[in-house]
């Protein structure tokens, strides 16, 4: 009898050391997420601002594809910090990690290289007669667009995939 409730005592006491610790580690984990959170936004904001800059400097001077291509780069890198600080805001709030923003990031940044690679190999081809070294870049960059694009295109068909699974499980007009 006294074992029993030895025994018990232990148990209790088990419980509640797993109570505690699970409240401490839930409670760092969100302290460390609104760290993190308040880092990516700050990031966010100094990039919108220097994005701006850049836009308004690319407007004045009507610049050249280098320009617009620098000024494109740092918007869809905005794009995928605000992404990002989407993810960690839905990964406060809801307790769970989802796939899908890190499908989307992942999306934005091949069209980004996509969107650099073509800009580049252009400017590049035309700049002076062919050569072995720019027939081989051409080839590369080719081969890297290739990839990109069924990189692109498996992300799209996971991203569609994902929201036709979630959207089988709800009722009509709710996520």
């Amino acid at each position: 009898m006294v074992e029993h409730a030895k025994l018990e005592k232990a148990e209790a006491e088990g419980g509640r050391l797993t109570r505690l610790s699970a409240f401490v580690f839930l409670h760092t984990e969100h302290a460390i997420y609104a760290a993190l959170g308040v880092l990516l936004a700050l990031t966010a904001l100094m990039a919108l601002v220097e994005a701006a800059g850049m836009t308004g400097k690319a407007v004045l001077s009507v610049g050249g594809a280098s320009q617009l291509l620098d000024v494109v780069d740092r918007l869809l890198f905005l794009l995928m910090l605000v992404e990002i600080l989407h993810t960690v805001r839905v990964s406060m709030r809801s307790g769970r990690l989802t796939c899908e923003p890190f499908l989307i990031v992942g999306l934005i940044a091949s069209i980004r290289r996509v969107l650099v690679l073509t800009l580049q190999t252009a400017e590049q081809m035309h700049a002076a007669e062919w050569s072995p070294q720019k027939e081989a870049l051409f080839r590369a960059s080719m081969i890297e667009l290739g990839v990109l694009a069924g990189l692109i295109l498996v992300m799209v068909v996971s991203i569609f995939l994902l929201h036709r699974a979630r959207d089988a499980d709800a009722p009509a007009g709710q996520e």
